[in-house]
């Protein structure tokens, strides 16, 4: 086949969505396909199969994407096109800026099918709108915008996990949809590292990977740590990048002893620090899926997480322990506190948590996708949509 994708969001490989893409990319091309790349980073120009696409302004709004480390993409048609012609499916990442302006230009007049994977929870954008991540109205408005701008026109949707499908089919109605996990990577796995950071000597290390932003819920964390009896022993590491950095690390002088290590990381050296690290804890208060939790569980590292009403990761949870109630402080510092305490047990179970993420390999994964393709090509051919 030849697969075309169009990724608004594309960059480093710091966050869950570019990981994601260049995932499939990498999957795709490996299986013998021939993947093209419609994305707005300049960078990318002359690399084989990128289509580079002009950046635009949303003026005051700059600030808040430029800290999100992304860049706003024209619908440049002349472009698409030369990346979409010839293609047997085109696949969208992202529900906003590119991939909305495009799909109904690619579906009613290129006449390919479109598919489109749901990368973009509600709160994602309106945790940095008015502080509305929990304005159920604005977040349905938002769902039911993605639905008429994009969803509306794809043969099949990717949902990462069954949770954000039932969220967005309760606002939409139903779809054809392929619930796919994104996949741990293989170049996430256990090792008997041991500790060789000075700053992590006789330390409890606490870890959390995702990216610096409100819904993330890093404060929640620093504040819980606070509380813990293990507070001065603690040292927590956030392995992300973007704009609520300033006030985390502000929050963090006040309360805590032990300033987080914040940055991001290679994958080796984020292969290195979840295997030395003694806990994993999510705390996010909305979350598609958050494969990171899933690598670090994949390394033996028990987790504790958010049992938020709009995160998918309390799925991972294998019992109580693992769970705290969403946005409370003092539970999520008692929970870190039990495991603290117990080690023999959080060693026990950590091997139970290892073999519970085995079975969601990248390559598995892949497969579905593969199929997901092949299925809506097959079916739009065989029903005279496309010509043969």
């Amino acid at each position: 086949m030849k697969i075309t994708i169009i990724a608004p969001v594309l960059g480093e490989e710091n966050n869950g969505t570019t990981v994601a893409v260049m995932n499939l990319v990498r999957a795709m091309r490996k299986k013998g396909h021939t993947v093209n790349i419609v994305c707005p980073d300049q960078d990318k120009k002359g690399l084989p199969g990128f289509y580079v696409v002009p950046i635009q302004s949303l003026g005051i709004l700059d600030v808040i994407i430029k800290a999100n480390n992304v860049v706003i993409a024209k619908a440049d048609k002349k472009i698409i096109k030369e990346a979409c012609e010839g293609s047997d499916v085109v696949h969208v990442t992202v529900p906003m800026f590119l991939g909305a302006h495009c799909a109904k230009y690619i579906k009613e007049e290129l006449n390919i099918p479109v598919t489109a994977s749901f990368h973009c929870q509600a709160e994602n954008f309106s945790s940095h709108i008015l502080n509305w991540m929990s304005n159920h109205w604005f977040n349905d408005y938002l769902y039911r915008r993605y639905n008429r701008k994009l969803y509306s026109y794809c043969s099949a949707i990717h949902y990462p996990t069954a949770f954000i499908k039932d969220i967005y089919e309760d606002v939409v109605g139903k779809t054809n949809a392929y619930v796919i996990s994104n996949g741990v990577r293989d170049d996430i796995y256990k090792t008997t590292i041991t500790r060789k950071d000075e700053r992590l000597i006789g330390k409890k290390v606490i870890l959390f990977i995702g990216r610096l932003s409100k819904e993330k819920s890093h404060k929640l964390l620093i504040k819980a740590v606070s509380l813990s009896k293990y507070e001065s022993e603690i040292q927590l590491i956030f392995a992300g990048q973007g704009p609520t950095r300033k006030s985390i690390e502000k929050l963090s002088r006040k309360i805590l002893t032990n300033q987080p290590i914040i940055d991001f990381f290679s994958i080796d050296k984020l292969n290195e620090i979840i295997n030395i690290s003694d806990l994993y804890v999510h705390p996010a208060h909305a979350e598609i899926e958050a494969i990171a939790c899933l690598e670090a569980i994949k390394c033996g590292l028990v987790p504790v997480i958010s049992n938020s009403k709009t995160s998918a990761t309390k799925g991972f949870a294998l019992d109580e322990r693992s769970l705290f109630e969403s946005n409370n402080v003092k539970d999520l510092s008692d929970k870190i506190d039990y495991w603290l305490d117990h080690e023999e047990e959080r060693i026990k179970m950590g091997k139970v948590y290892e073999k519970s993420a085995s079975v969601l390999s990248v390559d598995h994964c892949m497969d579905q996708m593969e199929k997901m393709f092949e299925d809506v090509v097959s079916h739009e051919k065989e029903n005279n949509l496309l010509p043969r």
